[in-house]
């Protein structure tokens, strides 16, 4: 037992932390949702039209996104493991950029790209005299969200890629097998404990995103902005709590399913 005595100090740093910053506010959070009317906003979140569109444009955004995400990453992460090409180290680095922008510079890229004086707006009223713009919609969320979703799938994807048995794509050529047969039954199930632990960062990501969506969701009923909304705009501090523990149980709900499924290559950030 003298042994195990500087191990349990070590650990008491731990402690404080998880209580100061995970016990403590959770339980206030959940002492504020339930103590107004006995817990009614939770009836409110399960019949108000305003939080339930709310709550399924940000599950359908979010899945969305994440779906994206994986495809595109999947084929850009191969196709940079297999091929060399000169500048392929720039173009890598470069595809880490968007990990360190803060949202709300990632919803400023999209205004600078589809906002009225943006790239898109400009090219349309050379074309066709009107200008295109989305930045403001549903649709420019889901390019900022992409923005910083992609990278963390790409260089998941690369990280899986290089590690993946060359005999076995040696073994399937041998046998017949066409690049779409190898692809699904080689390469993909190979992948897939990293697809399933970056999706479910993605997913997460996405669901929680305030920056990006302060910028641009303005206008649109997304959870974190209805959050935002219910505690600063309306002192409706039950719900806003109510809706916080809905949104984090979501998150954490997919991260558990996904460490479960995706084992121990769940890499926290990565």
């Amino acid at each position: 037992m003298t042994h195990k005595r500087p191990y349990v100090f070590l650990m008491i740093p731990a402690l404080i932390i998880c209580v100061a910053f995970f016990v403590l506010p959770m339980m206030m959070l959940l002492w504020l949702s339930i103590t107004d009317q006995h817990a009614i906003s939770y009836w409110y979140i399960l019949t108000k039209p305003v939080y339930l569109e709310s709550l399924w444009s940000t599950l359908w955004l979010s899945v969305t996104v994440t779906l994206a995400s994986l495809i595109i990453a999947t084929v850009v992460g191969l196709f940079l493991t297999r091929h060399e090409f000169p500048g392929k180290a720039v173009l890598v680095a470069m595809l880490g950029f968007p990990l360190v922008f803060p949202g709300v510079v990632i919803g400023f890229f999209v205004i600078m790209l589809a906002g009225r004086q943006g790239l898109f707006a400009e090219l349309g009223l050379a074309l066709v005299g009107e200008r295109w713009t989305f930045a403001y919609s549903i649709s420019g969320l889901f390019v900022g969200y992409l923005y910083f979703s992609i990278p963390r799938v790409v260089l998941t994807v690369m990280g899986a890629a290089e590690k993946l048995d060359l005999n076995l794509i040696e073994a399937g050529r041998s046998l017949g097998a066409n690049r779409w047969q190898m692809l699904r039954d080689i390469t993909l199930p190979a992948l897939m404990p990293g697809l399933i632990s970056s999706g479910s960062i993605c997913f997460a990501t996405s669901m929680g995103a305030f920056g990006t969506a302060f910028t641009l969701a303005t206008d649109l009923n997304v959870l974190p902005m209805t959050i935002y909304s219910e505690f600063t705009l309306n002192a409706n501090f039950a719900m806003a709590a109510a809706l916080s523990l809905l949104l984090g149980f979501m998150t954490w709900l997919c991260l558990a399913v996904a460490r479960r499924q995706g084992g121990a290559s769940l890499a926290m950030g990565a």
